[in-house]
């Protein structure tokens, strides 16, 4: 049997591909598990510098949960918490990752794959991809980690539409909204994907983690601390500042060491 969720590395890039390209990577109990130890060991990987999540077989990145499995894994409300705590552990690993992360949406991306998808940095769809989360349609709810991330994103306002209405709709209406950084013509998303991928890894890496955590940080209106002020000047003692503007001086290409 196939792999549900499939990593390719390439030099510094490793690619998290949703493997169901049968029912267009809808998402299984199984998938939100392996999901979740894929990005926990990634988060370990010094050599890394950028994660791409996609789906495989260009048609979906993923149109939300497998139905098929609510009678055995959601069919209470005891399962359903059980399934949840699976979810927003994957969940959590990709939006606290360290290193950056792009994901590549190639047709339907609805439902969990929005939850998904919109936990990534940077979000790159096709002109044909669609979004939607139409689960008031079957009687369920996002949890509060779900809503969170998803006015996060968007707002309050642009999230209870999306929830309320359950409409589809399209990829400049999701530019529109927040919920994806860029639209390229269908058959280039992971060209584009891969192109911004190297792009990122081609800086300092430590710079771009560094930038990750204040952003992050910054999302929390408690008052900065002075070591978190000082922080951001640490950069100065690496190597990797050394390297980077020797290189800009010498007119080279910068050999980063995260380090």
């Amino acid at each position: 049997m196939a792999e549900l969720v499939t990593i390719e590395r390439s030099d510094r890039i490793a690619s998290v591909i949703l493997n169901r390209p049968e029912r267009l990577n809808a998402l299984t109990f199984a998938m939100w598990q392996e999901i979740g130890t894929i990005f926990s060991r990634l988060e370990t990987d010094e050599g890394l510098r950028c994660i791409i999540l996609r789906g495989a077989g260009g048609k979906a990145f993923a149109p939300g949960a497998d139905i098929s499995e609510f009678a055995e894994r959601r069919s209470n409300s005891a399962l359903a918490r059980d399934y949840g705590h699976v979810m927003h552990r994957a969940m959590t690993a990709i939006d606290d990752s360290r290193h950056p992360t792009v994901a590549a949406i190639e047709g339907v991306c609805v439902g969990g794959g929005i939850e998904l998808a919109m936990l990534c940095d940077i979000r790159i769809c096709g002109e044909g991809s669609r979004f939607g989360v139409p689960i008031n349609r079957i009687g369920v709810t996002m949890a509060y980690p779900e809503i969170g991330a998803l006015i996060a994103r968007v707002g309050r306002q642009v999230a209870l539409e999306i929830l309320l209405e359950g409409r589809v709709f399209g990829a400049a209406e999701a530019k529109e909204k927040g919920l994806v950084s860029r639209i390229v013509p269908d058959g280039k998303v992971l060209d584009e994907a891969y192109e911004t991928a190297n792009r990122i890894a081609a800086g300092a890496p430590l710079v771009n983690r560094w930038h990750k955590k204040f952003a992050r940080r910054l999302m929390d209106p408690k008052p900065l601390s002075p070591a978190e002020l000082d922080e951001p000047y640490q950069t100065f003692d690496t190597d990797d500042f050394r390297e980077g503007y020797q290189a800009f001086l010498a007119k080279r290409t910068p050999e980063f060491k995260g380090k």
